[in-house]
Parts: C-alpha cells; structure tokens; sequence
C-alpha cells in the first residue's frame, strides 16, 4: 500500500499539464486495484480547501465525493496515537504539522511509502517519496 498525499489529488482535480496527467494515472492505478492507496482524513479537508479557493465549492464537493468512494482507497483517522506521533515528529525532525500528520498517520498503519510532490518527505529515512520526474 503507498501513502497518497493530497497534492496528487490536488493535481488530479486542477492540473492540465505533466503533473495532472501523471497523477491521474496514480489514481488510476488504484482505482482498477493495481495498487492499494491509503491516506488520512486530514487529506479530504486539504483537498477541499484547495478546489474550493481555485475554482468553486460546487468542484470541490464533487472531487471529494470521488476520492471518498474510490475503490481500493482506504482513508485513516487521525486519533490520538497519530497526534501524539505527529508531536514527536514535529519536536524530533522540525516537520511542519500537517506533514507531520500524514507521515504519522502512514507509519502508524505500516506505509512507508509516500507519493506526493513535497520534498520534505525525503529527510525521513523512515519513508520512501515516489514523484513524476519532470
């Protein structure tokens, strides 16, 4: 199972180049079970965000109702065991929060591959970052 950070579907939903298309295929892939995804809750709310102040709530109401119920695509809480990790992460290796979360929620569900665009994954010896190399 890989990690799926909310830049790819960010770049899923908005992007007409390179980045969209390869993030597409990403989706894709786990959507037709090629691959197991997982991501957390945290991603919705990022997502959601983004849509709606680049285009219209209307958009993003319908690009988290697809990642919602896209099959093969497991979405993981964020409890009190992910916080306190995240809090360990954040004192122990300077991450910001929000990746702090992501990277906590992954390991504590036993993925330590992240796809995403964010190069501070790549500090982590813990997790392995797959991106389109443009």
């Amino acid at each position: 199972m890989k990690y799926i950070d909310s830049n790819v579907f960010i770049y899923g939903a908005l992007d007409t180049g390179e980045k969209g298309k390869w993030c597409r295929s990403q989706l894709e892939r786990i959507e037709e079970g090629r691959e197991k995804g997982g991501s957390s809750y945290l991603t919705y709310d990022e997502v959601f965000w983004k849509i709606d102040n680049s285009t219209s709530k209307e958009k993003a109401i319908e690009a988290t109702e697809a990642i919602l119920t896209m099959p093969n695509l497991r979405f993981f809480k964020v409890d009190n065991e992910v916080i306190w990790e995240t809090h360990q992460l954040i004192s122990e290796k300077g991450l910001d929060p929000r990746d702090a979360i992501h990277v906590s929620t992954a390991m504590i569900h036993g993925i330590y591959t992240v796809v995403s665009e964010d190069d501070d994954f790549d500090d982590l010896e813990e997790m392995n970052r797959e991106w389109l190399d443009i």
